[in-house]
């Protein structure tokens, strides 16, 4: 794909995200007092104390974040986020969305999936529209203790804290409701329904597992030299082919009983990835 039309495709995700995340908060959260977590909750819980406008605490509470960025994760992530963060100030502050319902549980479940879709396709054009994310993956790199998710769940924590305590705590556990709807959401657009599955498999019948996997499921195989290492002290290490591919979560399981028809003895691994690129994956190139 050109340069042109990547910039393109990442402007368009990143206005369909500006507009998605406006959506959920004038469409569903403002007129409830509801808040969402990170930065953007932060935001709304002080504007709704304070009465400030959502689309000034925005920018000014994501801008710390967007230096460290850049700085840190690169010229282009700062320059996108910014420009998308300022592009959702304005949409909140200039164009009008209907209130869509009264009722507080479909404003909280729905609030936050238009929040999170709207994340979601941001992140897919390169930028974030909530700063979090990107604290969360610069205190990661500090220390080896912290995970990005971990970070994300403390920080949350403060915020349904403070909510509760100043908004009180229907509207606190509605906004938990909002936030989990929310990221649920952006799993879904980030990493899709079909999350890949890395499979490693150890077989006395790799090339009869191989062949299976190519021919059969029209799968991609790596094959890599490997040896084993049973007994107490490791010293039988054979040679043996070791199988590599990677498969759908909805492939999963017709894989596993695949093989293990070949060899019910089988020594399978496997774990989740975020993204597979290139290769074969459903049976067909990808490009």
């Amino acid at each position: 794909m050109s340069q042109t039309k990547v910039y393109i495709k990442d402007t368009v995700l990143i206005i369909a995200g500006i507009f998605s995340v406006a959506m959920g908060l004038k469409g569903f959260l403002l007129s409830s007092h509801f808040i969402d977590g990170g930065v953007t909750g932060i935001s709304m819980l002080i504007a709704n104390l304070t009465g400030w406008s959502l689309s000034v605490m925005l920018p000014l509470f994501n801008l710390p974040f967007l230096i460290l960025g850049y700085y840190q994760i690169g010229r282009s992530f700062a320059i996108k986020s910014a420009l998308g963060i300022t592009g959702l100030a304005l949409c909140i502050a200039v164009v009008p969305f209907p209130d869509v319902t009264p009722d507080l549980l479909l404003t909280a479940i729905f609030g936050g999936v238009f929040i999170g879709a709207g994340i979601g396709l941001a992140m897919r054009g390169g930028a974030v529209l909530d700063g979090t994310e990107a604290a969360a993956l610069l205190l990661s790199r500090r220390s080896s203790l912290l995970r990005v998710g971990d970070i994300i769940l403390v920080i949350n924590v403060f915020i349904f804290g403070a909510a509760a305590f100043s908004l009180g705590v229907d509207v606190a556990l509605y906004s938990m409701i909002t936030y989990f709807g929310a990221s649920k959401a952006i799993d879904f657009l980030v990493h899709g329904i079909e999350e890949h599955t890395a499979v490693l498999i150890v077989s006395d019948h790799a090339e009869t597992v191989r062949l299976m996997l190519t021919e059969e499921l029209g799968k991609g195989v790596t094959v890599l030299k490997g040896q084993k290492g049973y007994g107490k002290r490791g010293h039988h290490r054979e040679a043996t082919d070791v199988l590599y591919t990677v498969v759908t979560r909805l492939e999963l399981s017709r894989l596993r009983d695949a093989v293990e028809l070949i060899d019910p003895n089988v020594f399978m691994i496997q774990h989740g990835i975020d993204d597979a690129r290139g290769g074969l994956v459903k049976g067909r190139p990808l490009h």
